[in-house]
């Protein structure tokens, strides 16, 4: 049946609400019966009693000793072969380095001028796609060195330069190995799935106690945690080619081998080249975090004036990424669109080589300028400009002019929402949670689904950090709450034209390019620190997937179906509520799921910033190097995440198929 049709035939049949409101009464009524009874239940079955924990802990701290300290075949143990490994990765890193900034005084080379780099970025992003981005990009190098920021800048870019090629080589031979040999598929999607569902800061202790603290520590951070989206994009590029495409390259005589790499490869090269664009973003958000075991650069400056208050310098090292944020991100999508072009044979060498003949034009003139002056070379820093007095003085506005009415805001909603939501969510039992979870999995997906998202929640409860999780569950159920009600008529109004559309994605982008921690710094300006500024940081950072999806979903309902409502006599209102709205209303749940992913990682984040929840536990495991612990808080913040998403992902499809909008 088409959805033109089932649309039309539910619109005119009519419902029989009894057997509509039964499937979802019996998956919350358990869990109503069991939170209404909570004071008439046995203690342990609204906490998990302390002798019903499983060491977890002790289990992962007993794996993370062994491969520290024991011998592998008596020569040497696991932390020393890492520690080898990652010996690897400091001559790529120094020589990036060097040729960004510092140069290689033993032979006498000076770094690249200043410039220089920012010529041949403006030539880059003219090649790349036009001259509007050539001057983005040039635009955005030259802001780092002359608003003083061109060392760290160059040592963070260093490091995405190094890690994202080693990232995305790893990741795309892991992809094709997993679309080749279905036993490693099998084996690889679901840590695929914990490993992008983990927090960051559960990747940096482990690296701490194997690698050690400092710059290649924080590199080697920021390669592990790029992996998993190119690996997940090469699967899915490959899997989508389509089976003609191998046929006609089997046909012509090609061996395995050079199906895959003359055949499938580029025919997937789109979403290969969009996965190279995730970990280059990957990279960049990884490495601002990186800091905390050690890693130099921008985010170890942020990370300094954060925790200093100086809110103005902060901003200062924010905006700076944010440029180098945008410029990668625009650089890269713009190499994933880029076609192929042909010249006519009988070309002049300029017409054929144009911007290979610019580069050298930029590299000739740039050395020529830095001979002459020494401020093409770098630029000195008593010359370099500040917006920090800025900032400060807006900061120092805010505090004394809206003090007062946003101090009032913070206070209310403390005391009349949040307070409240935190207490209800602390009252919930534990066997509330598992039956409500199991029941929406039997529902959705049958026994095995059930039996999937309740053991989720079922390590959560018993790990011992179930009071934690609780804490980390109000907060983002709020935070996306308010997502939604935010959100979901931002969609709705920039789905109503393309040039809204044009809009609103713009903006999508921007944000998404912004490192997690960029977001802590003005909600500091205005709420201080807390539950509130926690949560607004939150809202802005996990609201882009709701608008994006609500946006895709309205705009991809089939035309034919929004004709028939015409047709039919409807007007706008009840295209969009009774037609427009349903159709799309799968594409909005995976954009609330979405949101609620990118809540949890935002929920860590704002643990900088005085919560009392998971994210808590985690910095604290991070600063005594508890590898176990610091693992387990990590898998309860994945659990959540993959517990709504098994759920939601799920209901979308089975709502999809009823549709007819998914075989």
């Amino acid at each position: 049946m088409s959805a033109a049709t089932l649309t039309r035939q539910e619109a005119m049949e009519p419902q029989k609400p009894l057997a509509a409101m039964t499937r979802p009464l019996l998956v919350v009524l358990p869990f109503l019966v069991l939170l209404l009874a909570a004071s008439l239940l046995p203690d342990w079955a609204v906490q998990v009693p302390k002798g019903w924990t499983i060491p977890f802990v002790d289990w992962a701290n007993m794996v993370f000793d062994h491969l520290r300290d024991d011998a592998i075949f008596g020569l040497f143990s696991f932390r020393d072969l890492t520690r080898g490994a990652a010996e690897l990765i400091t001559w790529p890193l120094a020589f990036v380095e060097g040729l960004l900034v510092s140069g290689f005084p033993d032979i006498g080379i000076a770094a690249i001028p200043w410039v220089m780099t920012a010529g041949l970025s403006g030539v880059l992003g003219w090649y790349l796609r036009d001259w509007r981005l050539g001057a983005l990009a040039a635009g955005c190098v030259a802001y780092m060195a002359i608003f003083g920021k061109w060392e760290l800048s160059m040592i963070t870019l260093s490091v995405v330069l190094v890690a994202a090629p080693i990232a995305g080589l790893i990741g795309f031979g892991i992809g094709i190995l997993a679309v080749k040999k279905q036993w490693f598929e099998a084996l690889v999607v679901p840590l695929l799935n914990v490993l992008q569902s983990l927090p960051h800061f559960s990747y940096l202790i482990p690296i701490a106690i194997f690698i050690g603290v400092g710059h290649k520590a924080g590199a080697i951070a920021t390669v592990i945690f790029a992996i998993p989206p190119m690996a997940r994009l090469t699967i899915l590029g490959l899997k989508g080619v389509a089976e003609e495409v191998r046929e006609a390259g089997k046909m012509a005589g090609c061996t395995r081998f050079q199906t895959l790499w003359m055949v499938e490869i580029p025919s997937a090269r789109q979403p290969l080249l969009v996965g190279v664009n995730q970990v280059i973003m990957q990279c960049l958000a990884m490495v601002v975090i990186a800091s905390f075991v050690g890693a130099r650069g921008l985010g170890h400056d942020l990370l300094f004036r954060l925790q200093a208050l100086k809110i103005g310098q902060a901003l200062e090292s924010g905006v700076a990424i944010v440029l180098m944020a945008i410029t990668l991100d625009q650089l890269s999508r713009a190499a994933a669109h880029k076609e192929p072009s042909h010249l006519a044979p009988d070309a002049s060498p300029l017409q054929r080589f144009p911007f290979l003949a610019a580069s050298l034009a930029v590299i000739a003139a740039s050395l020529l300028l830095a001979a002459i002056t020494p401020y093409a070379q770098a630029w000195p820093s008593e010359l370099a400009l500040s917006t920090a007095p800025f900032w400060d003085a807006l900061v120092d506005w805010i505090t004394v002019t809206l003090y007062d009415p946003l101090q009032y805001l913070r206070n209310a909603m403390l005391l009349y929402v949040l307070i409240p939501i935190r207490d209800l969510f602390q009252s919930i039992p534990w066997t509330a949670m598992v039956a409500l979870v199991a029941a929406a999995g039997w529902s959705l997906g049958g026994f095995r689904l059930a039996a999937i998202v309740s053991g989720f929640v079922l390590f959560i409860a018993f790990a011992g950090y179930w009071e934690r999780s609780l804490i980390t569950a109000y907060m983002v159920t709020v935070a996306v709450l308010l997502c939604v009600m935010i959100g979901l008529p931002i969609g709705i109004w920039a789905s109503r034209s393309e040039r809204r559309t044009g809009i609103a994605k713009l903006l999508c982008d921007t944000f998404q390019t912004f490192p997690s921690f960029i977001y802590l710094i003005p909600v500091i300006m205005l709420f201080k620190v807390g539950d509130v500024a926690a949560i607004s940081a939150i809202i802005i950072y996990a609201m882009i997937p709701i608008v994006r999806y609500t946006i895709f979903g309205l705009r991809n309902v089939p035309q034919e179906i929004v004709e028939a409502g015409i047709t039919s006599g409807c007007t706008q209102r009840q295209l969009l509520w009774n037609i427009r709205m349903p159709l799309a209303f799968p594409e909005i749940m995976l954009g609330i799921n979405q949101t609620i992913m990118f809540a949890l990682f935002m929920v860590i984040i704002a643990a900088f910033i005085g919560t009392k929840d998971i994210g808590q536990e985690i910095f604290r495991a991070l600063t005594f190097n508890d590898a176990g612990k610091g693992l387990v808080l990590g898998l309860c913040v994945a659990f959540m995440g993959l517990t709504a998403d098994q759920l939601i992902t799920a209901w979308a499809t089975r709502r999809k198929q009823k549709l007819g909008l998914a075989g």
